[in-house]
């Protein structure tokens, strides 16, 4: 792969390394926070709070002698408990046997069991809590579509004929009765594609018969970063008004021709702000999660489909919001579970395992299209942080919880040759996946 092709437009390779290393900052202080406050609130003191590794950049010790800094390599960081021999919570033995009793209590390693469980599953956590007040400010601020078929907004079209007003209500539409707006969407998934549709609105107090858009045009509603369609510098609001010379009329038809190029180059020609221009790009081969479960592998270019009206939104209320929120939360785990297990099984391909370059490029280009894309995509990697940390693998959160759950089956720790045996197994395991994702950033297309 060709690295200049990871610079997204944005504003270049400096750019993008700065949204990453935000967004990473971000998530990793908020795991950290969480397996610092639960161990304060359990007795457990921590000597360091870091975000980074490396060389100090700054440093503070607060009252209770617990010492924040920044370090210079920003992606990572940890929490160094009391007795801990390292950043990856290995045991000081001589300290601790050192310690008075009332002392070691203070320790990650001679605090009860429950103490050290809470403290760890804290980490993921606040990841997954950190997703959720997101995920619901965001439901709060955009709103969510009302029942009625009422015009909230209305994209800029290149259609000749009469359009839709914001306020207008739609009686009917291509000759079918609208009574709420899942018969506006159900009626217009039943009409074929046509360059106008006839519509009846209530508009001012009197109904108007016309005829306009097409409820589903080639309209690009949202732009997919790490796409061809992104690389070839598309736009949400933009209009495909023809493939390779074959006019467009329905997203579908554009959905079809796509799906149908075999990765074969096509030209676009596409309208934005009323200037029409063409260009080239190469659709890829990607696997989808489907909503019954499992994936679908197609060609696509990273458009997604735009309507012809935004409907009116409503402001939810806080408990409706947070259901919402948890719901995206959960398909994202699940959907995440459900591509590791394809990928290990070879039902998808590998290349869907992206390392730090995909996952900076993918920073990039969710700040390009704006602040509330870039949030968006910080809780969604929150959520998976906060997944891949609750793996049993010895090193990670997760592998810590089921050392855990030995102790509290067998009533003591593993043996201490057996856990260095064990956590340098798991070290090796992960820079294993660190490696083989950082080699499908540089060859996958």
């Amino acid at each position: 792969m060709d690295l200049i092709g990871l610079i997204p437009s944005f504003g270049g390779l400096v750019w993008t390394v700065i949204a990453f290393i935000v967004a990473l900052s971000i998530i990793v202080a908020i795991h950290e926070y969480g397996h610092y406050i639960v161990g304060r609130w359990t007795g457990i003191h921590a000597e360091v709070f870091s975000l980074g590794f490396g060389p100090v950049l700054y440093s503070r010790v607060d009252k209770r002698g617990t010492r924040w800094q920044v370090a210079a390599l920003p992606f990572g960081g940890y929490v160094k408990f009391l007795g801990d021999s390292n950043a990856a919570s290995g045991v000081d033995g001589d300290a601790i046997r050192n310690m008075a009793e009332s002392e070691r209590r203070h320790t990650m390693h001679g605090a009860p069991l429950w103490a050290r469980a809470l403290t760890v599953a804290a980490g993921p956590a606040f990841n997954f809590a950190s997703a959720l007040v997101i995920f619901t400010g965001i439901v709060l601020w955009t709103g969510i579509a009302t029942d009625d078929p009422i015009v909230g907004k209305v994209p800029a079209l290149p259609f000749d004929g009469q359009q839709l007003q914001v306020g207008d209500r739609i009686v009917e539409l291509g000759g079918t009765p609208t009574p709420d707006l899942a018969a506006v969407a159900k009626v217009a998934e039943s009409l074929p594609p046509s360059p106008s549709v006839g519509y009846v609105v209530e508009r001012g107090g009197q109904r108007v018969s016309f005829d306009g858009p097409y409820p589903y045009p080639p309209l690009a509603g949202g732009v997919q970063p790490q796409s061809a369609a992104f690389d070839a510098g598309l736009l949400a609001g933009d209009v495909i008004l023809a493939i390779d010379g074959t006019a467009l009329v329905s997203f579908t038809q554009l959905r079809d021709i796509v799906g149908a190029s075999e990765g074969r180059s096509l030209t676009l020609t596409v309208w934005r702000a009323g200037q029409t221009f063409d260009t080239t790009l190469t659709p890829r081969r990607m696997d989808l999660p489907l909503p019954e479960g499992g994936f679908e592998t197609r060609w696509l270019i990273g458009l997604s489909g735009g309507i012809g009206f935004e409907p009116l939104t409503r402001t939810p209320g806080p408990l409706e919001a947070v259901g919402i929120a948890a719901e995206q939360t959960w398909r994202i785990v699940t959907t995440s579970l459900s591509g590791i297990w394809h990928m290990v099984t070879g039902a998808i391909s590998s290349c869907n395992l992206r390392g730090p370059i995909g996952i900076a490029e993918s920073s990039g280009a969710a700040a390009s299209q704006g602040v509330e894309s870039f949030v968006w995509f910080i809780a969604m990697l929150s959520v998976a942080v906060g997944l891949m940390n609750l793996f049993p693998v010895p090193v990670l959160d997760g592998g810590h919880l089921v050392f855990y759950a030995w102790e509290a089956v067998t009533g003591k720790p593993p043996a201490e040759r057996a856990l260095r045996m064990m956590m340098a197994v798991g070290l090796a395991l992960l820079l294993t996946l660190m490696v083989f994702a950082l080699t499908n950033d540089l060859f996958c297309p």
